[in-house]
């Protein structure tokens, strides 16, 4: 007998090969998936967390900002009082003579 492979033995192992690098194959897919979703959950997680240091980070400046811009109209605020009540205290005098008079006259 020859050591000759028959046509059919020459197709069994053919398919075997084949199947083995389907095989291969079908687990390289597999791992480079599972790196990809590593991957893109690992960029989602760190877009989170950029994300909230970068809205954290704004708020705190726009707090900044509100407190200082409400602080200044409360400066404001008190200098128009101080203003107005100084004008009114020179005007008291005038104004209690117009009253005085106006009263005096009925």
């Amino acid at each position: 007998m020859t050591t000759e492979k028959t046509l059919l033995q020459q197709i069994r192992e053919k398919e075997l090969e084949i199947n083995i690098q389907i095989e291969n194959s079908r687990k390289e897919a597999e791992e480079t998936l599972l790196a990809a979703q590593k991957k893109a959950s690992d960029m989602v997680e760190t877009s989170e967390r950029e994300g909230e240091a970068a809205a954290r980070s704004y708020q705190e400046r726009e707090m900044e900002r509100i407190k200082k811009e409400t602080d200044d109209l409360r400066l404001q605020g008190e200098r128009q009082e101080t203003v107005v009540r100084e004008e009114g205290e020179r005007n008291i005098s005038v104004a209690i003579g117009k009253i005085v008079q106006s009263v005096s006259m009925e």
